[in-house]
């Protein structure tokens, strides 16, 4: 039964560009992309007990990588792509051993003093990242001779970039490898005692969901043709971790609904509230108090109850 309903839900996001405006095929593309960004957090977040708030260096990273080979070196898509998922990836690994030095609140900070490195290098090396004025003039790559230019285009790239990132996630989780993530998490003594290396699998792990992050990263380059600094602040990764918690962090479902839920209030309340982070954080209380194991959670008791009563 949860198989059809992936199914029917790839269906449904497959055939929505059809039967929808461009203003809803943009929000969805932003969607997708959020989706990507919070469940690359989610690795370390929910299945690693790793809570991170630097983790929008690496989409920042990967986009201002790829943005500056395109722009400064005139190199082509295939080119700068993977150079900047490497790149992204090798810093990753760095600012990994560097961070994982320390568990708890002090993990949390030495990614928060990394990140806000990065995001002061992106502000002040004008030379390279044109500061504040960001990066403009890029263009999107044109994958088998598709134009994603068009925004029902981009939107299905975004899907199937999505869906196998989904995929490539619930099949590490599922396997040997992930259940030592998730040990580390629950019993790092115990699996240090019973012979595994925990800061090895810390540090894997940290490296695959920089590595996601920057494939994010590129999706947002694309997008938006534009790259700023501000996208490598400390909100946007206060944001990605409240897709993480509000929709049910150690859950591949989550961050799904937790994209949904902050990339629709963010695009709604602003245009009518000035002061919308305000409403963000009163649904994210709201999500705490009442369902402090997230938004799957209560889909969840809703299911139990429904199915009962269809029972009944």
């Amino acid at each position: 039964m949860n198989r059809l309903w992936v199914l029917l839900g790839i269906v449904f996001l497959a055939v929505l560009p059809l039967v929808s405006g461009e203003y809803f095929v943009n929000l969805g593309s932003q969607i997708l992309i959020t989706v990507i960004f919070a469940s690359s957090l989610n690795l370390l977040v929910g299945y690693a007990g790793l809570t991170s708030l630097g983790h929008a260096t690496y989409m920042g990273l990967s986009a201002y990588i790829s943005a500056w080979l395109s722009i400064k070196m005139g190199l082509d898509h295939t080119i700068t792509a993977p150079a900047a998922l490497l790149l992204t990836t090798l810093i990753g690994m760095v600012f990994g051993w560097i961070a994982l030095r320390a568990t708890g609140l002090g993990f949390l900070m030495l990614t928060l003093a990394l990140s806000q490195i990065v995001w002061g290098l992106g502000y002040r090396w004008v030379s390279v990242t044109n500061g504040d004025n960001g990066l403009s003039g890029l263009t999107r790559p044109h994958p088998f001779g598709i134009d994603l230019d068009i925004s029902n285009n981009f939107y299905w790239f975004a899907l199937i970039i999505t869906c196998a990132c989904i995929y490539a996630i619930s099949v590490l989780i599922r396997s040997p490898f992930g259940a030592s993530i998730r040990g580390t998490r629950d019993q790092a003594r115990r699996m240090s005692a019973l012979g595994y290396n925990v800061w090895a699998i810390r540090w894997t792990t940290f490296v695959i969901a920089s590595f996601l992050g920057a494939v994010a990263g590129l999706l947002y380059v694309y997008f938006h043709k534009y790259i700023h600094p501000s996208v490598m602040a400390i909100t946007v990764s206060a944001e990605a971790l409240l897709c993480v918690i509000a929709g049910g962090s150690g859950t591949l479902a989550g961050p799904l609904l937790g994209a949904l839920v902050v990339v629709v209030l963010k695009n709604y309340a602003s245009a009518y509230v000035e002061r919308w982070n305000m409403l963000l954080g009163l649904v994210f209380l709201f999500i705490v108090i009442f369902m402090p194991a997230g938004l799957v959670s209560a889909v969840d008791v809703w299911k139990k109850r429904f199915g009962s009563g269809s029972k009944a």
